[in-house]
């Protein structure tokens, strides 16, 4: 299905007034602000890094002027499911590091916790601040052509790509000015205040103005241009591993030029095995000597917290519908899309026997890498799909091939339907904030459904619609 365009060819209600000014103005013209929202992106020096052949490549962001457009309340169905989610993901992730009742009541199995590359046992015993490990997460979220939402994936480590909604949204507030002046597009630039009260929460008690820091890798991250963004929105400095040091007192201190200054939280951009050569990974160069430490003894505010991925995993997710009926004794209000186990024989047979019209996923990949379309693939690839999948059942999982939702883009042949999905960001805390809308990743190749801008594709702006949205005069 499309989401602005009916099966009849007239627009969805809620995109009247859009896509009468489209048709309006006329694609010369449409192109003309495309053009000018481009030079926007490069003046601002908006940009994503890709790796290829062993270099850094900076690119310009990829943007697609014409917007998705989402009923606002659909929409605040949407985010009350999120943020149902991520409840239920937090209590779970406390409950692995500590009783582990779900584990005892046999409602999640034993032997894929014991799997898990990304469960942390050096964090046993732990409760984080509100009993939260994943403050800042990405839901990925598709619709099918039954014209419903579902949650693809649940990305709980240091997801990125927020700074580029705020950033879209400043551009298309430019290109679409008169639509913003007539229309209540919800805002999106409250994120970064949001994010500061949730990082201004997890500081050590009795700190009332704590001091924040970002911890970035560096400069060739793939994400640098949003931990610098992000950085500069809070007011919060942005360091390297090399910055900080963890003193005798277990605190956590920034150097400067006039000495020591204390760091009271920090929004870790570092993956978990990096950050503390003391724990983790003793060669890591990016990280801080003792900061686990400094976390343990609660001297410091860590998000999200380190061990938060074991529940950022493809397979785990699959139980993410029964960890919130465990958990918060609610049904589900966003389903899960099916997924196939390939770690329980009946369901590992069933995708080998069917996998040309599945799609195969491994578990801890991100970036959209791989995955293997079955109906794309050809016979060698699916026959190396089946090795792995049996040489190592606990590292996948299959979906059905969804018929994804499109949305007009401009592309060189004209405004044509273009695959989509949608990245909201749930901030966790003592209370849930839900980005209106988020970040629309759009297939620019036909019939691709590989969205990922490291892939080729490229983004749109998300506006969240209240009020009437009938065509007048624009």
């Amino acid at each position: 299905m499309d989401e602005l365009i009916d099966e009849s060819g007239l627009p969805q209600p809620v995109a009247a007034a859009l896509m009468q000014l489209i048709d309006r103005i006329g694609e010369a013209e449409l192109r003309s602000r495309q053009r000018i929202a481009e030079l926007d992106i490069l003046t601002m020096g908006i940009t994503f890094t890709v790796y290829s052949d062993g270099q850094n490549i900076d690119r310009a962001w990829p943007f697609d002027i014409i917007p998705r457009v989402i009923d606002g309340s659909e929409w605040d169905e949407i985010a009350a499911g999120l943020s149902q989610r991520l409840r239920a993901i937090n209590m779970f992730i406390d409950d692995l590091y500590n009783d582990q009742r779900i584990i005892a009541d046999g409602v999640f199995p034993a032997d894929l916790l014991a799997a898990s590359v990304n469960y942390r046992p050096q964090l046993r015993g732990i409760h984080p601040k509100h009993g939260v490990w994943a403050h800042i997460s990405g839901t990925d979220l598709v619709r099918d052509d039954d014209g419903k939402m579902y949650v693809l994936e649940d990305n709980l480590r240091v997801p990125s790509g927020v700074s580029y909604v705020i950033e879209n949204r400043g551009v298309a507030k430019r290109a679409f000015a008169e639509l913003f002046e007539r229309q209540r597009i919800r805002a999106v630039d409250g994120y970064t205040d949001e994010l500061n009260r949730l990082l201004t929460s997890l500081a050590p008690n009795g700190v009332a103005d704590p001091q924040l820091a970002v911890l970035t890798p560096g400069i060739f991250n793939s994400a640098y241009f949003e931990h610098s963004f992000l950085a500069e929105r809070m007011g919060a400095e942005l360091v390297e591993g090399a910055d900080l040091v963890v003193d005798s007192d277990d605190c956590v201190y920034m150097k400067t030029i006039d000495g020591h200054e204390r760091v009271d939280v920090i929004y870790r951009r570092i993956d978990d095995l990096f950050l503390d050569p003391e724990v983790f990974l003793p060669e890591s160069m990016l990280g801080v000597p003792g900061l686990i430490r400094a976390w343990k003894a609660g001297n410091v505010g860590l998000a999200n917290a380190p061990g938060a991925g074991v529940a950022d995993d493809k397979v785990v997710y699959a139980w993410v519908p029964d960890i919130i009926r465990y958990y918060l004794s609610e049904e589900p209000l966003i389903a899960n899309v099916p997924t196939y186990r390939t770690m329980y024989d009946d369901e590992r047979r069933f995708v080998i026997d069917n996998i040309g019209d599945l799609v195969i996923k491994p578990a801890n990949e991100s970036g959209g890498y791989g995955i293997l379309i079955g109906n794309r693939a050809t016979r060698d690839e699916l026959d190396q799909a089946v090795a792995a999948i049996e040489a190592d059942p606990r590292n996948w999982v299959a979906q059905p091939i969804l018929a994804l939702s499109t949305v007009p883009t401009l592309v060189d042949g004209g405004i044509e339907p273009r695959h989509v999905d949608l990245r909201p960001f749930v901030l966790t805390s003592d209370r849930s904030y839900v980005t209106p809308g988020g970040l629309t990743r759009v297939a620019l190749r036909k019939d691709s459904l590989i969205v990922n801008s490291s892939q080729g594709g490229g983004s749109k702006d998300t506006w969240i619609i209240d009020g009437m949205y009938e065509a007048g005069p624009v």
